[in-house]
């Protein structure tokens, strides 16, 4: 799944080729994919492409005082640009192609989803504000006033284990199942410890592992074309989707906790005491 640092990498790769271009097609291809009506995707015709902007993990195309086409790729979905697309409109069918488009000159972009799950979302609305995910969202942990008190609030009365707090787009934007087992693994700290539970010392460690995290995937990212931006995702990663392999910090073998539609990954020399979690939901520290 595409989280923050991904999808801040697209909306820079993307600001770079279409801003100040015009749309001259758009074309959704997958029945699913649409989730408005007014207005119409034809609104964005004809417009001229003033910005590239994320929230959280959605990408925002905007045009000037037009309707802003909004995407969010949820679990399975892409971004593929290309300099040249085909003169036919594409055709629905079975493959993964959700929405095409199309610039004036020629290039544009698909927008893939793999799998039967089909999660992706596109939104063409008036102001970004319309976009009910974009409206829950919580404040971005890259902001300038994202600071150590304004996260320690947000911690302070939560009842919540941290792995969901973390994950939680209305708690903090943009952050995934991949980059908060990062974190949680950088901060030393249990994904099921109660956020509400840690000390000062705690929350400080956690909100500068948040911070480094996601500010060096930041970084990696940038530059990077749409088509690279997965590969670069998971050479940075320490502990998720690592099982079975060695902890980079201490050499302890990487440990895992399924649920029925996800999984997580953490260390436990690094972040339970040397315990390993129990392998259930509702998991707690065997005794």
């Amino acid at each position: 799944m595409p989280e923050l640092p991904e999808v801040e990498a697209l909306a820079g790769f993307l600001a770079g080729r279409l801003v100040g271009r015009t749309v001259e097609r758009v074309l959704p291809v997958a029945v699913s994919v649409l989730k408005t009506y007014d207005p119409p995707l034809t609104a964005l015709e004809g417009r001229e492409v003033s910005g590239v902007r994320r929230y959280g993990k959605f990408l925002d195309l905007a045009t000037g005082d037009g309707p802003h086409l909004v995407l969010h790729l949820a679990r399975a979905g892409w971004l593929r640009w290309q300099e040249s697309l085909p003169e036919a409109p594409p055709r629905p069918g079975k493959g993964p192609l959700a929405l095409r488009v199309r610039l004036t000159g020629g290039g544009g972009f698909d927008v893939t989803e793999a799998g039967t799950q089909k999660r992706l979302a596109a939104y063409c609305v008036r102001d970004v504000s319309e976009v009910p995910g974009v409206a829950r969202l919580g404040p971005d942990p890259l902001a300038p006033d994202f600071t150590l008190g304004v996260f320690a609030g947000l911690l302070r009365d939560e009842r919540r284990q941290l792995k969901g707090v973390l994950r939680d787009q209305s708690v903090i934007a943009g952050i995934g199942n991949a980059y908060s087992d990062e974190i949680l693994h950088a901060a030393r700290t249990s994904p099921f410890k109660l956020a509400a539970s840690l000390t000062e010392d705690e929350t400080a460690a956690l909100y500068g592992a948040l911070r480094t995290v996601l500010h060096e995937a930041v970084e990696r990212a940038r530059g990077h074309a749409a088509d690279e931006l997965k590969a670069e995702k998971k050479s940075g990663l320490r502990v998720h989707g690592r099982t079975g392999k060695p902890c980079p910090v201490c050499g302890d073998t990487v440990r895992e906790v399924s649920f029925s539609d996800s999984s997580l990954q953490y260390c436990p020399t690094c972040q339970t005491g040397g315990k390993p979690l129990a392998d259930r939901r509702l998991s707690r520290l065997l005794k």
